[in-house]
């Protein structure tokens, strides 16, 4: 090549940066893990993160609560953590893996008895639980999944739980939970209303909203990790969790504003 196109090409590259500079920047990484009761709130509230914030690449993880409580004191590389029970966020805060600045209470979970089988009528409350035609019920593992131990809370509060126990199938997470309910492998389950009201399953079933005084107080929160607080991706997210226009979608499958 000659040095007279070395030349021009020289002064083509700038003007080729100026005008397609998206092109030329590399888009921020933000790692979320996040509790499963959210599998669907999340798909919303992330559309409109994206809608605000373009150039920032999302990876999602969803799962149990106390298991991501468990990776990332082990050092998974997660930068927000979005969680069903509020005391892991703080015990993230507590061993100095979290920054105490960004917990926020973004909702209070509720919980439903749900089944897609209408000769149930759950519309009975927990006591439908005792008839024959319920041979499985679906909970998420109490073990580390809040939404499992606010159903066996629950369960213990209708002095059902001993009763129960033939019946227990045991989800890892709340979404398993309702997915084997969904797909019939049981005849009802004790669930997260958020998934019950998300398009997908809204229409599907029936359910009974199990009284919040019969288990403890599903309260969740976000937190950045030790990670994510040099992130500012993942600032701008705990911002955006704080907002008007995540509150709406929160609203509307159906987690309470905190008091």
């Amino acid at each position: 090549m000659s040095l007279r196109k070395l030349g021009c090409l020289a002064a083509v590259l700038p003007v080729l940066g100026l005008l397609f500079p998206a092109q030329a920047q590399t888009k921020e990484t933000l790692a979320l893990a996040a509790a499963s009761d959210l599998i669907y709130c999340l798909e919303d509230l992330n559309a409109a993160f994206r809608r605000e914030n373009p150039g920032v690449s999302l990876q999602v993880a969803t799962g149990s609560s106390g298991n991501f409580l468990a990776q990332i004191k082990h050092g998974a590389p997660f930068d927000v953590f979005l969680s069903a029970d509020l005391d892991y966020p703080k015990a993230l805060v507590r061993a100095g893996l979290a920054d105490s600045s960004s917990l926020t209470k973004y909702a209070i979970g509720r919980l439903v008895l749900w089944t897609v089988r209408p000769e149930i009528e759950v519309k009975r409350g927990l006591a439908v639980l005792r008839e024959d035609q319920v041979r499985k019920l679906a909970i998420a593992n109490p073990e580390h999944a809040p939404y499992g131990r606010a159903a066996k809370a629950a369960l213990e509060h209708a002095q059902l739980w001993r009763e129960m126990q033939p019946k227990l199938v045991i989800g890892e997470n709340i979404a398993q939970a309702a997915q084997f309910v969904q797909s019939g492998s049981v005849a009802a389950g004790i669930v997260a209303l958020s998934l019950v009201l998300s398009p997908r399953l809204e229409k599907v079933g029936t359910y009974f909203e199990i009284p919040e005084t019969s288990h403890p107080r599903l309260e969740q929160g976000a937190v950045l990790t030790q990670r994510g607080a040099g992130n500012p991706a993942a600032r701008k997210y705990i911002e955006f969790l704080r907002s008007a226009g995540a509150r709406a979608i929160f609203d509307r499958y159906g987690f309470r504003l905190p008091n």
